[in-house]
């Protein structure tokens, strides 16, 4: 038995050593093409795919998430970081990439301590549609210039797209024979061989074609120098603080959306479940360790994650690997990846940021339901219009505004019975033969009642009490899992006024969190044990009852 253990144990070893490795292939030029999307040196890249990395696999609750940067974390901080270093300064901007990273390990690590996990579904799946659709488009249109050789100066989405159009007839061919060249290749071997280290061999052939054709003097614009050795202590600058928090908030939000998003998609049935606050404490001690080494905000990526688990990744002894594979890759590779032309580098970005476009998801959430992808493309629209950072919060906007507009009119349901059987449901056109009690009416709102939604339900059972004209209104509270102050007093208000009208109030079906609502509020001493029943279905037995006794609404209890 021993054996057998040790011989698993050395063969998961192996799984993950090839999965790690290949990993590395894939994360480590994507990695140096992200910083670029950040505006800033490769070599951070580099420092993201090592350190955060490393830690997360130390620390973290999913077996097999890769964490280092993503295209979405990538634009988000270079637009933050643009904003606090306009003139681009490097050691400036190295500072202040601290600085925001550290931000970012903070706000997720403070996040834990107030136990916000939750936050991390603040954003609806159409909306985060929408806001990757938008990060795609921008993150495509910022690297078009480098595919073609040209310099433009950014002033918001349209308007970059209406220069890149003037600068066509600028386009330098050599430079673009590069890029088609990178796209063919990345393409290619993506369709072919999925999961390849096509990243890989699309860095080595731009590597070659500069080193043996000399493109850095055919005009070519290369990567330059890159400094060799591991990543040296970088600290955060305080002065910075205020300026970087309302960006570093929204990065943060992401990263964790993002982690929680891909661990949760690579999770196979055996693996442990994912831990929210677990993987608060792993991505901000990830973010906060990277901070004080220069790397750049980090978050679980779903496409290295899935390279893992296609290669037979087991475990994070294969982000270990790939951790360990940046670090030679900078004590041994530096001078060569500085032969890396900026086209090559802009090809991967395209080729693997085209996937937050999903056309596909747009038609998806248009067969369930038109508002949602209205929901999407405002989401859209507003990383276009807006920029990223703002479009972030657009986007949660969106969501929250979402969310209240679906709460703030919950369905309030004319409950029938199944003629012929003892069955009570919704009035439908579907079940027209249906049967009604003259003089009773029961009506079933669904979904929390709160103050959001008090008056639109109230306004609904107003307006059915007025068609229908009972003498006794029930109300199956069965469908209703808690009840709000607001929504108690509404309904409170209305039983008083019912009182006043000539009819009487039933309720009927309360969960145990209502009944106590109630009974906190003294309402069930206002109601009286006659007119608070245990379902709709005893409602209807005691009035047919009460119909067949002499016909009389027993009012005294009001």
């Amino acid at each position: 038995m021993p054996k057998t253990q040790a011989a698993q144990r050395n063969g998961n070893l192996r799984c993950d050593v090839v999965a790690g490795l290949t990993a590395a292939a894939v994360v480590l030029p994507k990695a140096m093409a992200y910083a670029t999307v950040a505006g800033l040196p490769v070599a951070i890249g580099l420092y993201t795919a090592f350190i955060p990395m490393a830690i997360y696999a130390l620390l973290g609750s999913s077996r097999v998430l890769s964490v280092s940067s993503t295209t979405t974390l990538a634009i988000l901080a270079g637009t933050q970081l643009g904003l606090a270093v306009p003139d681009g300064d490097p050691a400036e901007l190295v500072t202040a990439t601290a600085t925001l990273t550290a931000l970012v390990g903070a706000m997720l690590l403070l996040a834990r301590l107030l136990r916000l996990g939750f936050v991390a579904n603040f954003i609806s799946s159409p909306v985060l549609t929408g806001f990757k659709a938008g990060i795609g488009l921008v993150i495509v249109l910022d690297q078009v210039p480098k595919l073609m050789g040209i310099h433009i100066d950014k002033q918001g989405f349209f308007r970059d797209l209406i220069s890149v159009v003037h600068h066509v007839p600028d386009t330098s061919l050599i430079t673009l024979a590069v890029a088609v060249a990178t796209l063919l290749v990345l393409i290619g071997m993506e369709r072919l061989w999925p999961h390849s280290p096509a990243p890989l061999v699309a860095v080595g052939g731009g590597i070659a074609a500069a080193w043996f054709l000399g493109l850095d003097a055919m005009g070519v614009s290369t990567v330059g120098f890159i400094p060799q050795g591991l990543p040296s202590l970088t600290l955060p600058d305080l002065a910075l603080i205020e300026q970087l928090v309302p960006g570093a908030l929204g990065i943060a939000l992401m990263s964790f959306t993002e982690t929680i998003a891909a661990g949760r998609a690579f999770a196979h049935p055996g693996d442990p479940p994912s831990d929210a606050n677990r993987e608060l404490v792993a991505s901000g001690a990830a973010n906060l360790g990277g901070a004080l080494f220069g790397a750049m905000p980090a978050g679980g990526g779903a496409s290295q994650t899935a390279v893992v688990r296609s290669t037979g990744g087991r475990s994070q002894k294969a982000s270990l690997v790939t951790a360990a594979a940046a670090a030679a890759t900078m004590l041994l590779l530096a001078p060569l990846l500085g032969l890396l032309p900026q086209a090559t580098l802009a090809a991967i970005v395209i080729v693997y940021s085209v996937g937050l476009i999903q056309p596909t998801e747009f038609f998806a959430i248009r067969k369930v339901r038109l508002m949602e992808l209205r929901w999407a493309i405002a989401a859209a629209l507003g990383v276009l219009i807006f920029g990223t950072l703002k479009g972030i919060v657009i986007a949660i906007i969106i969501s929250l505004v979402g969310l209240a507009s679906q709460t703030a009119q919950p369905r309030v349901s004319v409950i029938g019975r199944k003629r012929g059987a003892d069955v009570l449901r919704p009035l439908s056109p579907e079940h027209p033969d249906d049967e009604t009690f003259p003089g009773l009416l029961i009506l079933r709102p669904e979904g929390r009642l709160f103050f959001v939604n008090a008056q639109n339900v109230a306004e609904k059972i107003n307006a059915l009490v007025e068609q229908y004209q009972p003498r006794v209104l029930v109300i199956d509270l069965s469908r209703v899992p808690d009840i709000e102050y607001s929504a108690l007093q509404a309904l409170m208000d209305g039983e008083k006024r019912a009182r006043d009208s000539g009819f009487v109030v039933w309720l009927a079906g309360l969960n145990p969190g209502v009944l106590e609502v109630v009974r906190h509020a003294g309402f069930d001493r206002q109601l009286g044990r006659e007119r608070m029943l245990f379902n709709a279905r005893e409602a209807v037995e005691r009035y047919q009852a009460m119909q067949a006794a002499g016909g009389t609404t027993p009012l005294a209890a009001c």
